[in-house]
């Protein structure tokens, strides 16, 4: 099992003719993943070949998931056009867009995300400026290196890309059943709380990570919902213990105002609510082994 994304997904990339979304796709591709064509209105009715596939570049997202069935869409889109893009999947009705663009105005996120929750919220979101989101074994949309762990009991949610991959690395002897990078930005389409829900509805997944950053309130909410909602258990780990008061670090979302947002009140809540929090990603993958056991076939 997994969440939001399997075996079964039909994916699309907007961007697909790009030198980032020629790149990825091969390595989606390469993946297992199941790329059925892209989105390029300059050269809609062309065909690409990338990592042995021929895939048809289609005018609009509508047009693509009437000829192919896709119901994924993975943006490689400069900043400047993501908001039309996203707003095209949206009104194209596509169940989930994975938008991998850093830079996007924070307007514009906002932007999207109200339009989705205006016209019934039938497009899931994920990002923007986050590596996407992998099941692995099964699919892989977005940026994330698909060889670092396989198939395993764990969920995975995290704002940070280069986190998310130490933390799969961290527990490759266990592996994932789905490992998400929401991003770091002030406003995502899809929440730690989203993808907690999931997790705790997904029956192949045993135990949750959780990764947080310092700034804003994220991670008090996802506490709040663990203690009221989760039964599995969930280890975490907050970023930015030494980050200076005042001074943006990495994301745009990640930045501290007095006690407002600090690695050390997040933990805090979240140890209230019961989730063991590692000082460092490795402290944080020991307390999961812990819990977990060694893991099956594995000598003890």
């Amino acid at each position: 099992m997994s969440i939001f994304l399997n075996k079964d997904s039909k994916v699309i990339v907007q961007g697909i003719t790009g030198g980032e979304g020629t790149k990825h796709t091969a390595k989606m591709l390469a993946a297992g993943t199941n790329v059925v064509g892209g989105v390029n209105a300059r050269k809609a009715g062309t065909t690409v070949s990338i990592g042995g596939a021929h895939l048809t570049v289609f005018g609009t997202v509508e047009e693509a998931m009437k000829e192919t069935g896709a119901d994924v869409s993975v943006l490689f889109v400069p900043p400047r056009f993501t908001k039309d893009a996203a707003i095209e999947a949206i009104d194209a009705g596509i169940g989930l867009a994975v938008v991998i663009t850093e830079g996007v105005p924070v307007h514009d996120t906002a932007y999207v995300w109200a339009h989705a929750v205006a016209t019934g919220n039938k497009t899931r979101i994920i990002g923007p400026n986050c590596p996407g989101i992998i099941s692995p074994g099964q699919s892989n949309a977005g940026i994330i290196p698909a060889d670092i762990a396989g198939q395993g009991p764990i969920g995975l949610v995290s704002k940070s890309g280069t986190l998310t991959y130490q933390m799969m690395y961290e527990l490759r002897d266990h592996g994932f059943s789905t490992a998400i990078g929401i991003g770091g930005d002030p406003v995502v389409g899809t929440t730690h709380i989203d993808a907690l829900e999931a997790f705790e509805a997904d029956p192949e997944t045993k135990a949750i990570v959780m990764i947080g950053e310092i700034g804003g309130d994220a991670e008090e909410r996802a506490a709040d919902f663990v203690k009221a909602n989760v039964t599995k258990p969930v280890v975490g780990y907050v970023a930015g213990f030494t980050a200076p008061e005042g001074k943006t670090m990495g994301h745009a979302g990640a930045i501290v105002s007095g006690s407002a947002g600090t690695a050390q009140a997040k933990k805090e809540a979240l140890e209230a609510a019961g989730v063991r929090v590692g000082k460092t990603p490795s402290e944080t993958a020991a307390l999961m082994r812990e819990l977990l056991g060694s893991p099956s076939g594995a000598a003890a």
